[in-house]
């Protein structure tokens, strides 16, 4: 049953880590680190999965080897961010949700820059 539990868990997180990849109110990070501690008990299989993969695989190794993320993903993540921010606020146009996204935005941009940086 613990399995089963985790291995939902693992996939409903994996899903929302993908829908943040898109949507930059969703950080896409933790939701992967958190999905592959779920898969590493409940599907050891999606784990490996993960752990190799060419999108998530990164996110994953700099997390358990705590030596971060890479400069250049850094910059990536910043800059996609900011032009899915700014393309939500141009499509909503309320002051209100546009202030909320520039909050969330600001925090993200902080909380990335603060990540320890991978040294090549």
């Amino acid at each position: 049953m613990k399995k089963m539990i985790l291995m939902i868990c693992g996939w409903l997180l994996l899903v929302l880590a993908i829908i943040g990849i898109v949507l930059p109110v969703l950080p896409t990070t933790p939701f992967v680190i958190v999905a592959a501690a779920c898969f590493s008990v409940g599907d050891p299989q999606m784990y490996h999965r993960l752990e190799t993969s060419k999108v998530f695989g990164p996110y994953i190794e700099g997390w358990r080897t705590k030596q971060g993320i890479s400069a250049a993903r850094k910059a990536s993540a910043i800059a996609t961010l900011w032009v899915l921010m700014g393309v939500s606020i141009w499509i909503t146009q309320k002051l209100w949700l546009t202030m909320l996204l520039l909050f969330i935005a600001i925090g993200v941009t902080i909380h990335l820059l603060l990540m320890k940086t991978k040294k090549l």
